[in-house]
């Protein structure tokens, strides 16, 4: 019986760093998807063991266990082998570059313009005139490069 759950929880944890990964990223400062799905798996699993059908502590603490361990092992694959962090956390986007947007970058990772606007205005930017490019990170967040211009006023 434990080991079904084990095998449960590990699947669990899998698909949803699957899920993730496919729904893809939005902008703004948020949790990488590791730790948005840590936080919020782990979560579930615990009130699972507390409240679900199998109320057992023993089940609970076998279930984060295995995710701890899911996770760990994620973290050293990704650790040394790129080509397994590029498949898992993607690669930065350039959404836009020398005043001209990647508009099949922005339509595929559902960004619109004034996304990149907001996060110029972070910066101290009016317009777009004074970014010379903006790239969608692995984390979600929008990193804008300005003009040498705006950078030495």
């Amino acid at each position: 019986m434990a080991i079904f759950t084990v095998l449960r929880a590990a699947f669990g944890y899998l698909f949803l760093v699957l899920i993730v990964r496919i729904v893809g990223r939005r902008p703004g400062k948020q949790l990488t998807p590791f730790e948005f799905v840590l936080v919020f798996y782990l979560g579930g699993l615990t009130l699972t063991g507390m409240v679900g059908q199998e109320v057992s502590m023993t089940n609970a603490i076998c279930q984060i266990l295995t995710i701890g361990l899911c996770h760990y092992g994620l973290s050293i694959l990704r650790y040394h082998s790129l080509s397994f962090t590029r498949i898992l956390d993607g690669v930065p986007l350039v959404l836009m570059e020398n005043n001209t947007w990647r508009s099949g970058t922005m339509r595929k990772m559902r960004i619109q313009d004034d996304d990149v606007m907001d996060m110029a205005r972070e910066d101290d930017l009016r317009d777009f005139s004074g970014v010379r490019s903006a790239v969608l990170e692995t984390y979600g967040e929008i990193s804008i490069i300005p003009n040498e211009s705006e950078e030495e006023e």
